[in-house]
C-alpha cells in the first residue's frame, strides 16, 4: 500500500436516543482518532439534543447533522466526498448503501440487530438484508452474519476498558436490568423475575414504551433509575447484570458490565453464549425459563466472596482479551484498508 493519507471515514447513523449502536459509534470514532484515522460522525437527522453528539464534540470529533431526507445525504456525499462511508442501523444502512453506490463511495455497514421486528421495523430489516450486497458487511455476531450472508465479516462489539477505580465492588446486589424498556428486551420478564427473588434487590436502568406496564407489574419490587446519561457512575454499585431479551445480537451492555467486573445471568439468546460462559463468567438458562433464571440468581447471591471475586476477574480478563478496543479495532482498520485498495 502507498503512503497516502488514510481516507476520511464518515460514520452514518440515524439516532433519536442513546443505545447500543450509539455506544458502539462513540467507541469506534474514538478508536479511529487514536489510530490517527480521520473521522466524522454524520447524523442523518437532527432530533434535538443528543448525548452522543455532546460526547463527540467534547473530545473534538467533528459531527454534522443532515435534514433527514435522502436528498440531503446525497448532497453531502457529493460535496464532502468521504473516502469511506460506514453505516450503522437500518435507515442509515439502506440509504447509505444505495446513495454511496451511486456516488462512487465505498460503503462498510455494521449489522447490529438480530430481532425480526414488526410492522415498519420488519420492512426495514428485510430491506437491510436485501441491500447488504451493495457494501462490505460487518456482523457483530455469528447469528447475525448468518442472516446477512456469507460475505459478512464477524467483528464483535467492543468497549473501552474502564480504570480500576470504576469497576464494580463485587457486592452481592442489586441485580440490574440495563436497556430500553421495549418488548424485545423483555423488561416484563425482569419484573416477573424480581417477584420471585425475595429479598434480593433489583434495579432498572432505562426507559421506553413498556415503562408503565413494568412499573405496575413490579409492585414496588424494582427501583427505577430511568434513562441515565451514562452508566459510568452506576456500574460500581451493581452486583449482577440480568439479560431477559427475546432477541439479541451481542449486547454492548453485557460487554460493558463484564469490563466492570460484573458477571451476567440471562436467557441463552443471540451471541450471549460467546461471552457468558457457565461457571466462568456467568449463567445462561433456556430462553423464557424464569424459574431457572431465578435459581441462577440465587446461586450467584450465595457465592462466597473469594469465589465471587474470581468470577469478576475472569469477566474483565475475557473482555480485555477479546472485546476491547485494542483487540477489535485492528480488524476494522484492516477491513477499511482492503476496501480502500479495491476502490
Amino acid at each position: 500500500m502507498d503512503d497516502a493519507k488514510p481516507p476520511t471515514v464518515w460514520i452514518l447513523l440515524d439516532s433519536r436516543r442513546p443505545g447500543g449502536i450509539e455506544t458502539h459509534v462513540g467507541q469506534l470514532a474514538s478508536g479511529l482518532v487514536q489510530a490517527c484515522r480521520p473521522v466524522e460522525v454524520v447524523f442523518f437527522a437532527d432530533h434535538g439534543p443528543h448525548p452522543l453528539r455532546d460526547q463527540l464534540v467534547n473530545v473534538g470529533i467533528p459531527t454534522r447533522s443532515l435534514a433527514g431526507d435522502p436528498g440531503s445525504l446525497w448532497q453531502a456525499l457529493r460535496q464532502g466526498r468521504p473516502g469511506l462511508l460506514h453505516t450503522h442501523g437500518y435507515k442509515a444502512g439502506i440509504l447509505g448503501r444505495l446513495l454511496g453506490r451511486l456516488a462512487g463511495i465505498p460503503v462498510v455497514s455494521t449489522f447490529h440487530a438480530g430481532e425480526p421486528g414488526a410492522g415498519r421495523v420488519r420492512l426495514y430489516a428485510t430491506l437491510d438484508r436485501w441491500t447488504s450486497g451493495l457494501c462490505t458487511p460487518i456482523a457483530v455476531s455469528a447469528p447475525i452474519a448468518a442472516q446477512v450472508g456469507r460475505r459478512a465479516r464477524i467483528v464483535p462489539n467492543f468497549v473501552d476498558m474502564p480504570p480500576e477505580d470504576a469497576q464494580s465492588t463485587g457486592c452481592p446486589g442489586p441485580v440490574a436490568f440495563v436497556g430500553r424498556l421495549s418488548h424485545e428486551k423483555g423488561p416484563d420478564r425482569f419484573a416477573a423475575l424480581a417477584a420471585m427473588l425475595g429479598d434480593i434487590p433489583c434495579a432498572v436502568y432505562g426507559d421506553g414504551p413498556m415503562r408503565a406496564e413494568v412499573e405496575a407489574a413490579a409492585r414496588g419490587r424494582l427501583r427505577f433509575y430511568g434513562m441515565v446519561p451514562t452508566m459510568k457512575d452506576h456500574w460500581r454499585t451493581i452486583g449482577l447484570l440480568c439479560v431477559t431479551s427475546r432477541h439479541e445480537g451481542l449486547p454492548l451492555v453485557v460487554l460493558e458490565a463484564m469490563a466492570h467486573r460484573i458477571p451476567v445471568v440471562g436467557f441463552n439468546v443471540g451471541a450471549l453464549a460467546e461471552v457468558v460462559i457457565p461457571g466462568e463468567t456467568g449463567w445462561l438458562v433456556p430462553q423464557g425459563d424464569l424459574e431457572a433464571l431465578a435459581a441462577a440468581v440465587g446461586e450467584w447471591h450465595g457465592l462466597e466472596k473469594g469465589v465471587r471475586d474470581a468470577l469478576s476477574s475472569r469477566c474483565r480478563d475475557l473482555i480485555r482479551r477479546k472485546y476491547s478496543v485494542e483487540a477489535c479495532l485492528p480488524q476494522i482498520l484492516a477491513l477499511y484498508d482492503q476496501v480502500r485498495i479495491r476502490a
